[in-house]
């Protein structure tokens, strides 16, 4: 393992002793493009002016920092571009509602710079960034690297559950476990100032900004995209990275043409951290021999969110599959494991036309319709079914009112609410089986 010593700088605190270093702001007060409006990224530069661009990104909870013992390799043949997620390492917290959001404000940054051209090389959230530029503006991404990615991270439950922990407890506990999931054993008791650093960088980090990432990444999934990115492609794993194994790695490598896959020995998630020397080679030799010119037609990035149209105006034969719909709906509110509204069977077994008629009428026509959100959605449920005394279908829609946003106190005041209209004893009884699932799911593993 390459060693990764703690006298020289490193961190938040550090002083570059040497190279060029340029913070700054975009100003986007008179950007009249796609990009108008999107929160700026705070970013800078190191390397030479006039030098092809190398772009940085950082993983969820770590800040620029991250790659600073890749700059005297990197920063010698490249005009290297490091940026913060928002709310990351001081950055304004602007939470970016998905990746896209994400790749769209860092176009934004590049084309304030006047930079068409670039190579890109992220690691995990940072990594998905790059790969939806790389299928979105296939002409600007001269080559790519992918550290410590997947095509799709985990499961969309696994992430929402963390953000329930965070808007319930903030990030003390979560930056306190993020260096177990970053870092493997033999660093972690060798490296303890490090680790601690590592602690500190996600505690600094804004909550909101970290739970909204938590949601971009939930609903990140580029499995069947994978064949279309068309630019040459490093993917870095660490061998003994559990967040990301090396097989979402292979994976990566099954499915993009011109690519090619590097496994580090003995090395976490962090691989940035943890293995700076042999990572840094990687990069080197990968952007020193992959950078080309290459002429797909530019795709743009998608138009931000419109609010959906009323059902009466869609057309019969747009009209959507409501079972499908439904089990969708059920599953990003209260997830595959929920009890009480989970299917009771599965093909044409006793209940499936019941599973289907609930799922199809509850989820997929009253859940889906625009007219409310679903975190007043939430809030009407938890009433109805507190009213009715039906406290184990009360339970998994709780869990869900946590996933959707809704904090144990806004769930607390909704029964408090409903209590003076349904009468104290029903309250109670939905306020004892609320907190059985909210200490479940704000007491789990961050």
């Amino acid at each position: 393992m390459s060693e990764l010593t703690t006298d020289a700088p490193f961190g938040a605190a550090a002083d570059y002793a040497a190279g060029p270093r340029d913070d700054r702001m975009a100003d986007y007060d008179d950007m009249d493009d796609m990009y108008a409006g999107a929160p700026p990224l705070q970013y800078r530069f190191d390397g030479p002016d006039g030098a092809p661009v190398l772009v940085l990104g950082p993983a969820l909870g770590a800040t620029w920092h991250m790659w600073d013992r890749q700059l005297p390799m990197l920063a010698t043949n490249w005009r290297v571009l490091r940026y913060e997620l928002p709310g990351h390492g001081g950055a304004p917290a602007e939470p970016a509602s998905s990746v896209d959001d994400l790749a769209r404000r860092l176009l934004a940054v590049l084309d304030d710079e006047g930079i068409d051209t670039f190579g890109y090389a992220g690691c995990a959230l940072g990594a998905a960034i790059g790969a939806r530029l790389a299928l979105l503006r296939p002409d600007r991404v001269a080559a790519l690297a992918l550290v410590s990615a997947a095509a799709r991270f985990g499961s969309a439950d696994t992430w929402r559950q963390r953000g329930v922990v965070v808007r319930a407890n903030g990030l003390d506990r979560t930056a306190q476990s993020g260096p177990k999931r970053w870092f493997t054993d033999a660093f972690l008791a060798t490296q303890p100032a490090i680790t601690e650093w590592a602690v500190q960088m996600v505690a600094s980090t804004d909550p909101a900004c970290y739970v909204a990432a938590c949601e971009a990444l939930a609903a990140f999934d580029i499995r069947d995209s994978l064949g279309s990115i068309g630019v040459p492609t490093l993917v870095v794993a660490g061998a003994d990275d559990t967040e990301t194994p090396p097989a979402d790695a292979r994976l990566l490598v099954a499915g993009i043409p011109d690519s090619r896959l590097a496994v580090v020995p003995a090395t976490g998630h962090l691989a940035p951290v943890e293995e700076p020397v042999a990572v840094g080679e990687l990069l080197a030799t990968h952007f020193g021999t992959a950078w080309q010119d290459h002429g797909p037609a530019a795709m743009p990035l998608p138009p931000p969110p419109v609010p959906p149209v009323p059902p009466a105006r869609i057309p019969a034969s747009a009209t959507p599959d409501r079972l499908a719909e439904g089990s969708r709906i059920r599953s990003e509110v209260i997830g595959d494991s929920a009890g009480t509204d989970r299917p009771l069977t599965t093909g044409d077994g006793f209940g499936s036309g019941f599973d289907a008629f609930a799922t199809r009428y509850s989820w997929g026509e009253i859940w889906a319709r625009p007219g409310l959100d679903r975190r007043t959605r939430a809030c009407v449920t938890l009433t109805a079914l507190t009213a009715t005394g039906q406290l184990a279908e009360l339970a998994d829609h709780v869990r869900g009112a946590l996933r959707i946003g809704l904090s144990p106190a806004e769930i607390e005041e909704v029964l408090l609410h409903t209590a003076v209209y349904c009468g104290l004893p029903a309250a109670r009884a939905a306020l004892a089986a609320a907190r059985t699932v909210v200490e479940e799911e704000t007491n789990g593993h961050p």
